[in-house]
């Protein structure tokens, strides 16, 4: 009878290690399946934001309307986040996150589809690319017969192009695919999260999400690197003869191979979402159970409970409602609560602004090339992201930082990211001699506006077409805005380097054979402005690493100001706000006052203006900085009123609550509020 016992013993044990190894198992494969959602969910984030500026010159669309484009991300996700956070816990998570995986990757496609159904891109109105022959027509020079020749072009085939051109519209395919992948987005975080909190072991949560958030800073290694390769290659790349493109990737109208960082983050999307269709509900519970009653008792029994059911269910709605109210009427009435949203809205809003023209500004104001750019940001500039966020989370849990502890931690981080922003003005660069624009078209004196400045005795007999940009650069370090109305003659081809000569408004003093020539291109910054990009670089750095630190003790103090069966509530709420406010009106209107400084417009075979083809550098250096620096003053204000409320309310509480304010900071990773694509949430437990 023992033995029998023990034998039983013997097999129920083994029995449960089956389980838990099963169990096991399972957890692990959602972790890692769930890992390459998040590469995939920060991929595509990155992709779309180092896009921007291709997408807007590919589509001859202005800043603020790349912005809206920007945004659309955002408004999938508010469509659908209410209806994620209240059903997903309910339904089968997994699932679900495999679903979004598959239209994250489905937008990321979708957003890329406008590519192969535009045509050959024009990067000016005298560019004709011949299919059959990839043949591009010859540049415009100051030619007596140079209005005859455009008018004979332009009646063979600018009906044609203007027809074709209206394909810029298809900028909504655009929108429609990155807004799709928001809504596919929406249920990686938080259902992976709630996921992780139910079935792993206890007090193992944290450490998985901050393993998690490590692992997804991959998705934007891997992005800015393929962003910086891609940008290089040109946007038509294998369908023409690469040969007969005369502009470089430094050129205002290059756009690079924007579509395939989407084609390629969308194809990882899709992949990773396969695994999750195949885990279960619940890891702890095998997937197909057995029957223990009969049909007909459960039949009985559904008939028996089904009016009861139907009753509570309508007082438990009824319920839910008063007491959603009633909590969102506490936390809207809690003064910490109200100023904290405030702040944390003026302060992303700064910074997603600032990060979507990133590129655009070290074009225009340093003369880099996207590429360049990209690659400066995915080498340097994140990496030292991701230590400030780690050493922000190391210090809040090193020290047991209390509330007011916390609150002047990320005061102090905000005053100095604020300073080291102020040494930016200083590195702001002249405005490029523009002839045309800056100066007089014989680059004797300047002008106090670029709108209609009038020809020069140097070109007023070349009938130049002046709504054209095809800059070259002058022996006298002066760019123009085309060979013609820098009254060139003659040029050596279309070979490259281009280089045209006779060109009558470009005087350069101690020639001895008075050739004034120009060479195709913008003329370079010189070397004062040279040395300014490498201060600016080392500033960026710095400026990222203590936004990072900033940002990070934001994801506690969200947690630690409400009561904590209200904290899902405060989180959605200020998710609410941050999502709408700030990741759709900041991209917006950071771009609608990068449009004002625009000097010069391209203009499509419609006679419609397109995207911004040069920038007034200094007026837009300081409309970017000082509309971040005015996000972030406000900021700091606010910063120092939630400090005196805090000491006011918690005066003597928090030496009383230590315990408790452990357990709450390791919930903070738990539920840290995935504000944008700019940030991974930090991991405070490791």
């Amino acid at each position: 009878m023992d033995q029998h016992q023990h034998l039983n013993k013997t097999a129920e044990s083994e029995s449960s290690e089956k389980k838990k190894t099963r169990c096991c198992n399972q957890f692990k494969m959602f972790l890692a399946a769930l890992s390459f959602s998040y590469i995939a969910k920060t991929l595509g984030g990155i992709i779309m934001k180092i896009s921007i500026t291709q997408i807007e010159r590919r589509f001859e669309i202005p800043s603020s309307l790349a912005g809206l484009i920007d945004g659309s991300f955002e408004i999938g996700n508010l469509l659908v986040i209410v209806f994620v956070s209240y059903f997903g816990s309910k339904l089968h998570r997994p699932k679900l996150i495999g679903i979004g995986c598959f239209l994250m990757g489905t937008g990321s496609i979708l957003t890329a589809l406008p590519h192969f159904f535009m045509g050959y891109y024009r990067y000016s109105k005298e560019t004709h690319i011949n299919p059959s022959e990839n043949s591009i027509s010859s540049l415009s020079t100051c030619l007596i017969n140079q209005t005859l020749l455009l008018n004979r072009t332009s009646s063979e085939i600018v009906e044609k192009d203007c027809v074709k051109e209206s394909g810029s519209h298809m900028w909504i395919y655009v929108f429609m695919g990155n807004m799709l992948r928001g809504i596919g987005e929406t249920p990686i975080v938080p259902l992976g999260i709630s996921y992780i909190d139910d079935f792993a072991k206890e007090g193992h949560s944290s450490l998985y999400v901050g393993i998690l958030n490590a692992i997804g800073m991959i998705g934007p290694i891997i992005g800015f690197t393929m962003g910086s390769l891609f940008a290089k290659m040109y946007v038509d790349i294998g369908y023409i003869d690469l040969s007969t493109i005369r502009i470089t990737p430094k050129d205002s109208r290059w756009v690079g191979a924007w579509w395939l960082g989407f084609l390629v983050s969308g194809l990882f999307s899709i992949t990773s979402s396969i695994p999750f269709f195949f885990l279960p509900q619940d890891p702890t519970k095998p997937q197909k159970r057995k029957v223990s009653l009969s049909l007909h008792v459960m039949k009985t029994n559904d008939e028996t409970n089904q009016t009861a059911n139907l009753t509570n269910q309508g007082k438990n709605v009824t319920k839910n409602v008063t007491g959603f109210f009633q909590s969102l009427k506490s936390i809207l009435t809690n003064p910490l609560y109200v100023i904290f949203v405030l702040l944390t809205l003026l302060h992303v809003s700064g910074v997603i602004g600032a990060f979507t023209y990133l590129i655009k500004y070290m074009e225009q104001q340093y003369g880099q090339s996207a590429s360049q750019a990209n690659f400066l940001l995915g080498v340097i500039t994140l990496p030292m992201t991701a230590v400030g966020m780690f050493l922000a989370g190391y210090i809040i849990k090193k020290f047991k930082l209390p509330l007011v502890g916390i609150a002047k931690f990320s005061f102090l981080a905000s005053i100095i990211t604020f300073l080291f922003h102020s040494l930016y003005f200083p590195l702001i660069c002249d405005s490029k001699s523009v002839a045309g624009l800056t100066l007089t078209y014989d680059g004797n004196n300047s002008v106090a506006s670029h709108v209609d400045v009038p020809l020069s005795y140097c070109n007023s007999e070349c009938d130049c077409d002046e709504s054209q940009w095809e800059p070259v650069c002058g022996n006298n370090g002066i760019t123009y805005l085309s060979p013609c109305l820098a009254g060139c003659k003659s040029s050596s081809g279309n070979k490259k380097p281009i280089v045209f000569y006779n060109c009558s408004c470009v005087e350069v003093t101690g020639l001895q054979n008075k050739s004034y020539s120009a060479h195709l291109g913008e003329c370079p910054r010189d070397d004062a402005c040279a040395r300014s990009y490498h201060i600016y670089v080392a500033v960026q750095v710095l400026n990222s690493f203590l936004c990072a630190i900033g940002l990070t003790s934001y994801s506690v103090l969200v947690i630690k100001i409400v009561q904590p069966e209200l904290k899902a509530l405060a989180i959605g709420f200020h998710s609410l706000i941050i999502r709408s406010l700030g990741g759709i009106l900041a991209p917006i209107y950071f771009g609608a006052l990068t449009d004002r400084t625009c000097m010069k417009w391209s203009t499509n075979s419609c006679g419609a203006r397109g995207a911004c083809r040069i920038h007034n550098s200094t007026f837009l250096a300081r409309v970017y900085f000082g509309l971040t620096a005015a996000l972030m003053f406000p900021t700091l204000v606010l910063l120092v009123v939630f400090i005196f409320v805090v000491k006011k309310k918690f005066h003597g509480k928090d030496t009383k609550a230590s315990e408790n304010e452990r357990k709450v900071t390791d919930e903070a990773n738990l539920e840290f509020l995935d504000n944008s694509e700019h940030f991974v949430s930090s991991a405070e437990e490791q």
